[in-house]
C-alpha cells in the first residue's frame, strides 16, 4: 500500500507541475490514468507536495525559480491593489511549488462581502463568481478573473476567496507541522526580498 501511495503521488506530482492542476484534481487524474479503483486510498497533501518538489528539482530546476518569482511579484501587485480587503496569498505561489501554469489564490477578509465585487467593477474588470470550500470546509464565494503577468507575458488566473473579517483569526493559525499556510502582503514581500525562499522549501531541503 505504501508503494502504491508513492506511485500515485509521483503521477499526481507530474500533473501538478506539467498541467498546473490543483492537488485534488491531480490525485483523481492520477488514479484514472493508472486504472486504479476510484475508492483507492489517496496520498495526503504532504506526500504529494514532497513529490512535487522532487519533480521540480529533477525536471524544472532551471526554469521554475524564475517562474515562481514572476508569479509572486504579480501576486504582490494584486495584493497591493486589494490591500483594503486584507489579502492573504495561499496555494502553490505561497508554498513555492508554482510554475507558469499555476494560478494565484488570494483570500480576502472583508467587512462587507460585496465590497470586493464593487471594487472590481470600479476597476472595469470582468470576473466569474463560483462557490468553493473555505479553509474550514464552509462555502465561500470565489471571484475569478484573468490578468497578464508582465514577467511571463502570459494570462494568469486570479482567484479571490471572500471571507468575513472575523475569519482572519483562523487564517493566522499554523498547520499541524507549524507551517504558515498563507501569508499577507508583508510576508510575501519578505519572501521576495529573501530571494524567494519559503520556509516549507527550506524544511524540505533540510530533510534531503
Amino acid at each position: 500500500m505504501d508503494e502504491l501511495m508513492q506511485e500515485i503521488a509521483a503521477c499526481a506530482a507530474r500533473l501538478v507541475v506539467e498541467e498546473g492542476l490543483e492537488y485534488g484534481a491531480a490525485k483523481r487524474r492520477a488514479v484514472k490514468s493508472m486504472r486504479l479503483p476510484q475508492r483507492v486510498a489517496l496520498p495526503n497533501n504532504d506526500l504529494l507536495e514532497q513529490h512535487v518538489f522532487e519533480y521540480i528539482d529533477m525536471f524544472c530546476a532551471e526554469t521554475q525559480p524564475q517562474e515562481l518569482l514572476a508569479l509572486r511579484r504579480h501576486a504582490l501587485q494584486w495584493m497591493g491593489r486589494l490591500q483594503a480587503f486584507r489579502p492573504y496569498l495561499s496555494g502553490a505561489v505561497w508554498r513555492g511549488t508554482a510554475t507558469r501554469l499555476s494560478d494565484i489564490y488570494l483570500q480576502l477578509f472583508c467587512d462587507d462581502p460585496k465590497s470586493t465585487e464593487i471594487a472590481l467593477i470600479n476597476m472595469n474588470l470582468s470576473y466569474d463568481v463560483t462557490t468553493v470550500k473555505g479553509f474550514h470546509g464552509e462555502a465561500v464565494d470565489a471571484l475569478s478573473l484573468h490578468s497578464v503577468c508582465p514577467d511571463l507575458e502570459e494570462d494568469i488566473g486570479i482567484h479571490l476567496m471572500i471571507y468575513d473579517f472575523d475569519d482572519v483569526r483562523g487564517a493566522l493559525k499554523l498547520d499541524e507541522k507549524g507551517r504558515s499556510v498563507r501569508g499577507d502582503l508583508a510576508a510575501l514581500k519578505k519572501l521576495i526580498e529573501d530571494g524567494g525562499e519559503h520556509e516549507d522549501i527550506r524544511r524540505y531541503e533540510n530533510k534531503r
